[in-house]
């Protein structure tokens, strides 16, 4: 008896589920379907409308037979593929495709396949089908089929629509009443921005949701008023006492309820504790035993309970149809591997209830909105209005920064501090922050990165609008906090590669909390200068003097000071300031200041030497104020930042701060804010300059089809078979003569190099290269190694190539041990050094500097993300610190700078093209006045693709 394929049990693709966020900023769960499936999928259909089966199925469709049950059930996930995307354990839409031949027939061999959905009426508009076609498409590329075909009514325009704006190169047409669609499923540009415009979306309106609750439950609220819960509780309710509280809340239905109060904006709040008697009341707020028995939607749940009774309260939450939580309880992932377990569990159950998590281990969110003003945290005062979205990881730092903004006098938008980051991390905020229009400036203070270049994306598309200035803890240590969700690929992530992706971004990294706020404060209220050009003013020799010296060691370039004397009065600051802010060849104006120093009275206000007659002199200069106050008018009419350095004037910031002047009391902060004020600036420039003008230029020479065959003719060979298997062994270096190939696929030219085991042999070598030449060694430890005499330069006969072999030969310790070789001697130039290495976290990142001291012992390399433009090879070598030697310093010749541009886009290029290639340096790079050689190349490739950035949208599974 034949056996039916369908009864074999293929095994199962884990690996194709995902969790999603959905247009409403709601998470689901897609994942294949199942035998195990039928009672869930004939509950699904059971829900959907006459119209939606009839758009299905082109007929009257009222139930499914035992037949398509088993049918839409049963897959061999190769040929027949069917997801399902599940909420709370139910289905709320589908996506089945089925392999065909040319003729549109089954089969096992062809590249075509036709698609079908079907989405629950009730979850139309949230963006599944969208979410499925992305899923869908990529398990169909990864079995082998290149081109999608679907049939749709015309009516059906909510489903045409999801094909026609998907963004795949499509061929469309009509007949017998039906519309024909086909579309390839390699990814395009356009499909690219629709992926990445949807994922912004989802991702901002979930964290606007989280922010924005018309409800909120406390759950663990105790008769302790020191505890966690009850505190969150006072902070939920602010200041509106029992006395005052109106306990007349909105169901969302033009109907009222009595006994749960709201607060002064009209959320309303509850108190959930499961052992508090009947009729229990904690600060005028009356306490439910469970979550369940709320009559009222609930949208946001802070879980203050034990550990152990976080699993229950989820439950009791996604039942109830809460929107999201704030677990600020503790015991997680930062406790060991078992509290990772417990925390990757934690987000399993939530995502699979339709709620995202800020936490665990969270101090928690603040919204300042007066409409809806939230303060769900541990902070006990809600922070001022304000501008500042701040994002942190820690609890400590969270309480540091709202404190630094208060004495500062700094409002803020929107903060989270959310502990071990499982689930809501930075970057859904700055999906936010980019749509939120109270929000001018963000500040961050991260400690580890879940997804590196997902950040480097998003952060990329924010600050070409808002600023956003940054701390990264563990900058030296690289240690990363207990808790943290980051994958294995970003836990190493070296401090340079952090500085290229913030570079590169457009995100200012500064060293302390201080500095961010003096430069967020400086981002926030001055407008961004057009250049370095720094005109300095005050009533201080000395301090005009600090801050100049301050200017040029940040690289800015700043006048002479203008010095008013210490008997300046406001009226000579006032003229002062608007000449220098006037001055064309001015682009930010710092004002110092020091209190007049009376000479009779020999007093210095603000400080503690005071004259006897005036004990109570005041810390600043209300003449001075005004005159600050009017040019920082005038400043911002010109598009000039003003700001002032100041010593022992310590009630003048609170003057300047209506005018929106930032005060410092040194003048090197002054001078820190303002530089990364000024980089921050040319890049946005060069941002926009760059939609303009800059590009991948086309090359010629490029053959990817030969580089291909080359890497998995490579890629199969016994010794590379043998490495997949050695822990680390994932990277395998080419053969010098694989390298060589290659490169010259991509039109990159090594020096050529003959080996010279034995003196006969480097005599034949000469011979077919021609002198002069050079005799080297390339055995690992003596590769670049000239300060070990491991080269012999300019050897321009027989005799001396002999002479030089029989001494590396002796010195050395053999010719074979040292591996020697003989190379055509290369013109005579600047050594340097290019390499591109693929960081699984990151992406491929292209590196230049100068060979040798400069690169090795002084850590001078710039560093691009790939693929690079022109103009950015262009920075890059030109923002190594010893840059001039290409340019000619002290009178010597320029070298060819645009031959090097071009070798390092051919480079960008090849590891663009083939993701297989892991790693690629060429050491040295000699470049002359005209062209340059390549004397040295090494490719490592590895067997799977180290980096992946085109698949469909997922949350993070960590």
């Amino acid at each position: 008896m034949k056996r039916d394929p369908q009864d074999t049990e293929p095994d199962y693709p884990q690996h194709w589920e995902a969790d999603i966020l959905l247009r409403d900023g709601g998470t689901a769960r897609i994942r294949p379907i199942t035998p195990a499936d039928a009672g869930r999928l004939v509950e699904f259909y059971e829900q959907v409308s006459d119209q939606s089966k009839y758009f299905r199925f082109f007929a009257p469709y009222p139930r499914l037979s035992d037949k398509d049950v088993r049918r839409f059930t049963h897959h061999d996930f190769v040929n027949r593929v069917g997801l399902a995307v599940v909420i709370r354990d139910r289905f709320i839409a589908t996506v089945r495709y089925d392999r065909i031949d040319a003729d549109g027939r089954p089969s096992i061999t062809g590249t075509d396949a036709e698609v079908a959905f079907l989405v629950q009426d009730a979850h139309q508009g949230r963006g599944v089908a969208s979410a499925l076609l992305e899923h869908i498409a990529a398990v169909a590329q990864e079995r082998g089929i290149r081109r999608f075909q679907a049939e749709v009514l015309p009516e059906n325009r909510k489903m045409v629509k999801v094909f026609t704006d998907a963004g795949y190169t499509q061929h469309r047409s009509f007949a017998d009443g039906v519309v024909h669609l086909e579309f390839d499923l390699e990814p395009t540009a356009a499909s690219l921005a629709v992926m990445r415009a949807r994922e912004h979306r989802a991702e901002a309106r979930s964290v606007q949701r989280l922010l924005t609750p018309r409800s909120v439950a406390v759950l663990g609220v105790s008769r302790n008023p020191q505890t966690v819960g009850r505190a969150i509780l006072r902070d939920l309710l602010g200041d509106f006492t029992a006395k005052n509280r109106d306990f007349t809340a909105d169901d969302g239905d033009g109907t009222a309820r009595d006994g749960d109060p709201t607060t002064g904006d009209g959320r309303t709040v509850y108190a959930v504790n499961r052992n508090a008697p009947p009729g229990t009341e904690l600060d005028g707020v009356p306490v439910h035993r469970s979550i369940l028995e709320i009559p009222g939607p609930v949208d946001l749940a802070v879980i203050a309970v034990p550990a152990a009774a976080v699993p229950a309260a989820v439950a009791e939450c996604g039942a109830h149809g809460v929107q999201g939580l704030v677990v600020v309880t503790a015991g997680y992932a930062e406790t060991g591997p078992e509290g990772r377990d417990r925390q990757r569990a934690l987000v399993r159950q939530a995502r699979a209830a339709g709620m995202r998590v800020i936490g665990p281990n969270a101090f928690g969110l603040i919204n300042t909105d007066p409409d809806r003003p939230l303060n769900a945290s541990l902070a006990p005062v809600l922070p001022e209005r304000g501008g500042f979205g701040i994002f942190c990881q820690s609890g400590a730092i969270g309480v540091a920064l709202l404190e630094a903004a208060h004495r500062r006098g700094l409002g803020v938008s929107s903060f989270a501090s959310v502990g071990n980051r499982s689930d809501v991390s930075g970057n859904d905020f700055l999906q936010y922050w980019a749509e939120d229009p109270a929000t001018d400036v963000v500040l961050l203070y991260l400690e580890s990165f879940g997804n590196p270049r997902k950040f480097t994306r998003i952060a990329r598309r924010l600050a070409t609008a808002k600023p956003i200035v940054v701390v990264k803890g563990a900058r030296h240590t690289g240690s990363l906090p207990p808790g943290h969700a980051v994958p294995a690929t970003a836990t190493g992530l070296r401090d340079a590669t952090v500085d290229a992706l913030f570079q590169q971004a457009g995100v200012t990294r500064v060293e302390t909390i201080t500095e961010l706020y003096d430069t967020g404060e400086l981002l926030a209220q001055q407008p961004l200068p057009a250049g370095g050009r720094v005109a300095v003013v005050g009533n201080s020799d000395s301090l005009g003097l600090l801050t100049h010296d301050a200017c040029l060691s940040a690289g800015l370039r700043p006048r002479t000071p203008v010095d008013l004397t210490t008997a300046a009065t406001g009226e000579n600051f006032r003229i002062a300031l608007d000449v220098a802010l006037g001055d064309p060849a001015v682009d930010a104006v710092i004002a110092v200041a020091i209190p007049p120093i009376g000479t009779s009275a020999h007093a210095f206000m603000g400080g503690r030497l005071t004259g006897p007659d005036d004990p109570e002199m005041g810390s600043d200069d209300p003449e001075i104020a005004a005159a600050l106050l009017d040019a920082g008018r005038r400043a911002q009419e010109l598009g000039k930042p003003l700001l002032l350095a100041h010593l022992a004037l310590t009630d003048l910031p609170a003057r300047l701060r209506p005018g929106g002047i930032p005060a410092y009391p040194a003048p090197e902060r002054a001078v820190r804010a303002l530089a990364h004020a000024v980089h921050y600036a040319e890049w946005r420039r060069r941002m926009a300059e760059a939609e303009e003008t800059a590009r991948v230029p086309e090359l010629d020479r490029i053959d990817e089809g030969g580089a291909r065959a080359l890497v998995e003719a490579a890629l199969s060979t016994r010794t590379a078979i043998a490495a997949r298997t050695q822990p680390g062994g994932a990277r395998i270096t080419l053969p010098d003569a694989d390298t060589a190939g290659l490169l010259a696929h991509y039109g990159i030219d090594v020096h050529p190099t003959l080996p010279a085991p034995d003196e006969e042999t480097a005599v034949r070598a000469a011979a077919t290269l021609g002198y002069p030449v050079a005799l080297k060694a390339t055995a690992p430890h003596l590769r670049h190694r000239p300060d070990l005499g491991s080269v012999r330069l300019d050897l321009t006969g027989e005799p001396g190539l002999r002479r030089a072999h029989r001494e590396l030969d002796a010195l050395l310790g053999g010719a074979a041990q040292a591996e020697l070789v003989v190379q055509r001697l290369a013109p005579r130039g600047v050594d340097t050094v290019i390499g591109a290495t693929v960081d699984p976290a990151v992406g491929a990142i292209l590196s230049f500097g100068l060979a040798g001291a400069p690169a090795e012992l002084l850590g001078d390399v710039a560093h691009r993300l790939v693929p690079a433009t022109d103009q950015d090879v262009a920075g890059l070598i030109r923002e190594v610190r010893a840059a001039p030697l290409l340019f000619g310093w002290r009178g010597a010749e320029a070298v060819d700078t645009g031959a090097l541009e071009e070798l390092l886009l051919r480079v960008s290029r090849l590891v663009d093209d083939i993701p297989e290639v892991a790693s690629v340096d060429l050491e040295p790079v000699v470049v002359a006045p005209h062209g340059l050689a390549i004397l040295g190349a090494r490719v490592r490739i590895a067997p799977l693709p180290v980096r992946s950035d085109l698949g469909p949208r997922a949350m993070s599974t960590l």
